[in-house]
């Protein structure tokens, strides 16, 4: 992998770390991007000691759209085209009731999770295209896969961007370019920790190993663990008439 250059976006979060020391293994290159440089940093140096080829630290804010354009009209500098790969893994969750009585924080985790993710992809895909190789890891969520009343302002979110994903998926496939979107039931991070209902959570790095093989063999998409598939057609198979009674 060491003609590769991983794009990080998220970098600071328990997966994305994750994944980037798997492939700084690798000895691939790696771009950490996210909010807080000084901990991308500290990363950059770890990974570096891990055996990347290779680490470079950039700064954005999902919920800045000039901050996205920036950081993709940097990333030619770089990595050259056909040897980009991106691993996306950033968002914004905040508690259900707290988006429901405050529709800014709302709109925020629909930006961050959403729109700012879409505007980006969108921003680096001409360069995958121009390259006629890579490949995109998508993190999504179970939450997308239905409005459910505990969850749906976030899940929202995460729908629309796997149907975004679902189309620019059609749109590299022309170019050579993969993308796997990821569906995670409950990962061990900061963002489950505590909340009612977790009865298993995936650990990062196993979750990074199954999201990297995926990948390498061109899989499309993947709910982590595999278990989620049946739990999430069960949901889904659930009438309406009797979901919206249901306080999951």
């Amino acid at each position: 992998m060491t003609d590769r250059t991983w794009l990080i976006l998220g970098a600071s979060s328990p997966i994305a770390r994750a994944f980037a020391r798997l492939v700084a293994g690798q000895g691939a290159r790696l771009i950490l991007a996210g909010r807080d440089t000084d901990d991308l940093n500290r990363s950059a140096a770890d990974l570096r000691l891990r055996g990347a080829s290779a680490v470079v630290v950039e700064s954005f804010d999902a919920e800045d759209m000039a901050s996205l354009d920036a950081l993709a009209a940097s990333i030619p500098h770089h990595a050259s085209p056909g040897g980009l790969d991106i691993f996306l893994a950033f968002g914004l969750m905040p508690e259900q009731k707290a988006m429901e009585a405050d529709p800014a924080l709302a709109l925020r985790c629909l930006t961050a999770t959403f729109t700012g993710a879409a505007r980006l992809l969108l921003a680096l895909a001409p360069m995958l295209e121009a390259g006629h190789a890579g490949r995109v890891i998508v993190l999504g969520s179970v939450a997308g896969d239905r409005g459910r009343f505990s969850n749906y302002i976030y899940g929202s979110a995460k729908a629309g961007l796997a149907t975004f994903c679902s189309g620019l998926r059609a749109r590299l496939f022309r170019s050579g370019v993969t993308l796997t979107f990821a569906k995670p039931g409950f990962l061990d991070t900061g963002m489950t920790w505590g909340l009612p209902g977790i009865f298993y959570a995936e650990s990062p790095e196993r979750a990074a190993a199954t999201l990297l093989r995926a990948a390498l063999k061109g899989k499309e998409e993947l709910y982590v663990p595999g278990f989620w598939a049946l739990i999430m057609l069960i949901i889904r198979s659930v009438p309406e008439k009797i979901f919206k009674k249901l306080s999951i």
